[in-house]
């Protein structure tokens, strides 16, 4: 706790204050991601899904049956569950930082596939994933949907890229979602969406902050932000003060002037041709790209 404490405290000190995504991620947080996912402005949920069903059978194909799935930041472990069916694994390992959330979602998983081995693992993907020593090294898929490598930027999405790679022997693969860049209008409508649910996911993070730090956050005092950088590829998220406020947490504060903002997150927009060189880079020599018809997302089967 006194790492998270130190690592939360010195982002809210940085000139231009930060707080690490990972973070949104509370039990409240991780069910309005879920929420988010189904509303109507939020296309990278649904398109996925349709990339996965229109080529499921070749990904099945191309896997063979016997996998053990790890999936990386796993969720309500809804979209494993279909994977784990179409290419007949034999376990499921889920990783999530918000682990009240994961301990449910996999015992529902648990009760809807009792065949299946499944294992649950807290971890924060920013350091070394440890796996449980029972994990067999070998026919390991690495699972990581929902475009959720844009959340890093460059540096940091090649060295998780590179730590996925060290999970895996040469029979090994990781599957991968990532979002493409498309329309302005269509990448903000889904990060700040007409009902609400994404700015109350945003400002959620300071009541887990006050719980994590002890701070005082009021949450009348920010409001939502969003929009798209063009110039670094990415939609930004950040918290923005209505009014002149201060904020006190154990051991320091900080004032914040009204219009000041807290960089909450970052979701990179990248073209297939460059992903596919990351991936080289990372160590993945061997690549399968799927897309949908607009060419908004992509599926990608990555091998050494």
């Amino acid at each position: 706790m006194l790492d998270t404490t130190r690592e939360i405290v010195d982002g809210l000190m940085q000139p231009l204050a930060t707080v690490s995504p990972k973070y949104f991620y509370d039990a409240r947080g991780s069910a309005l991601f879920e929420e988010i996912t189904r509303l109507p402005e939020y296309y990278p949920t649904r398109t996925e899904r349709a990339i996965m069903q229109r080529h499921g059978a070749e990904i099945a194909r191309r896997l063979g049956p016997g996998r053990t799935v790890i999936e990386l930041g796993a969720g309500n472990c809804e979209k494993a569950r279909e994977l784990c069916e179409a290419i007949a694994a034999s376990r499921f390992v889920a990783l999530d930082i918000s682990e009240e959330f994961l301990h449910q979602s996999v015992a529902r998983l648990r009760a809807e596939m009792p065949s299946l081995d499944v294992r649950a693992v807290a971890a924060d993907l920013s350091a070394e994933i440890v796996l449980p020593p029972e994990v067999p090294p070998e026919k390991r898929l690495v699972y990581y949907p929902g475009s959720s490598i844009g959340n890093f930027d460059p540096p940091q999405a090649l060295a998780l890229l590179t730590r996925m790679r060290h999970l895996l022997q040469d029979d090994g693969a990781l599957l991968i979602g990532v979002d493409l860049r498309k329309d302005v209008a269509v990448l903000e409508a889904a990060y700040d969406d007409a009902a609400g649910v994404t700015a109350a996911f945003n400002l959620n993070v300071l009541t887990h902050l006050n719980r994590l730090i002890g701070s005082d956050f009021s949450l009348r005092d920010w409001r939502h932000r969003a929009f798209y950088n063009a110039r670094a590829s990415r939609i930004e998220m950040h918290l923005e003060a209505v009014a002149d406020c201060a904020v006190q947490w154990a051991g320091g504060g900080r004032a914040f002037a009204r219009g000041e903002r807290i960089h909450t997150e970052n979701s990179y927009k990248v073209d297939i041709e460059g992903f596919v060189h990351q991936l080289d880079e990372a160590g993945f020599k061997r690549t399968v790209v799927w897309t949908d018809e607009r060419r908004w997302f992509a599926v990608v089967l990555a091998c050494p």
